[in-house]
């Protein structure tokens, strides 16, 4: 079996969670919308939450909670995972590599027998070795296309008969990178068009079934997937509005109450990510204009975080 545990902590259940708080952003834009959390609302459901050790998965694993859910949080490494499940009352984690399709059927069995039910997943995890295709091993490649695209494919199939017997719902974490092709991150950028692609083909699959599925778009998110690799990742990520965690666990749960095919940050960079698809000139003329921005953006990271 899977290392696996359930947290102890003994803290009641907050009808009125807490007003969510500000993030910082980066210097040239205003904070984003955040969209109302009413209070437990997700009670005696259960949500299978991926790559929810740090970051969006375990602002989300937080977030569901907060909203009456049991959640069972998966990741790799067990420490960081134990330590994101211990304040949650109502928590299972299991230690599970979501690239192990035998180890995730055995998850999956073992979080349906402890919580009796599945209503939700959110397939998260992700991998992102940055630079030129050249620059990268096939074993790097391989990865990201088995973690951002092969896991979601056979975890949404997976969860499907359990998600039959009551409906329910699948939110997959996509990003800008697979709106507009993203050179330098080829193969992370073609691993979002996919999970966009399937999200829309089995959106329309499965309606009127009782299980929608959506995807969240963000751009760059301020956690360790971009922060602790900052001199590596593109100066045209930085051109966009820098989102919280929590702001895209927010993003998360909207979808999964209204079932939104799906939701983007910023909506504005959104709409610039698909003309530049439509329109590949455009995007080849503005191109140096968002770079030089993302690199003074970077610039001023970089100094912000300077001790």
């Amino acid at each position: 079996m899977c290392p696996a545990g359930t947290s102890t902590a003994l803290t009641p259940l907050l009808a009125n969670p807490p007003a969510r708080m500000a993030h910082p952003l980066t210097p040239q834009s205003p904070a984003p919308t955040v969209y109302a959390m009413p209070s437990i609302d997700f009670q005696h459901q259960t949500v299978l939450i991926t790559g929810a050790s740090a970051g969006v998965g375990k602002a989300a694993a937080e977030a569901f909670h907060a909203a009456g859910a049991n959640v069972v949080l998966m990741a790799r490494t067990e420490a960081p995972l134990r330590r994101a499940a211990e304040p949650l009352e109502r928590a299972h984690w299991i230690a599970v590599d979501v690239a192990d399709t035998n180890a995730m059927s055995r998850a999956i069995a073992e979080s349906a027998e402890r919580f009796g039910a599945i209503h939700g997943l959110v397939n998260n995890a992700g991998a992102h070795f940055r630079g030129p295709l050249e620059k990268r091993t096939v074993d790097e490649i391989a990865a990201m296309v088995d973690v951002n695209l092969r896991a979601p494919l056979v975890l949404t199939r997976m969860v499907l008969p359990w998600l039959r017997k009551q409906g329910g719902f699948i939110v997959n974490v996509a990003s800008l990178a697979g709106k507009v092709p993203l050179d330098g991150a080829a193969t992370y950028s073609a691993t979002k068009f996919g999970l966009r692609a399937f999200t829309i083909a089995m959106a329309q699959e499965l309606r009127g079934s009782g299980i929608t599925v959506s995807a969240v778009s963000p751009g760059p998110i301020d956690t360790g997937f971009i922060m602790d690799d900052i001199d590596e990742v593109e100066d045209i990520v930085f051109s966009q509005t820098l989102c919280s965690a929590a702001h895209v666990a927010d993003m998360i749960l909207a979808c999964a109450r209204d079932g939104k095919l799906e939701r983007e940050f910023p909506v504005g960079g959104a709409k610039l990510a698909t003309l530049g698809y439509l329109i590949p000139e455009l995007r080849r003329t503005i191109k140096p204009f968002l770079n030089a921005k993302g690199r003074r953006v970077k610039e001023q990271l970089r100094k912000s975080r300077t001790p």
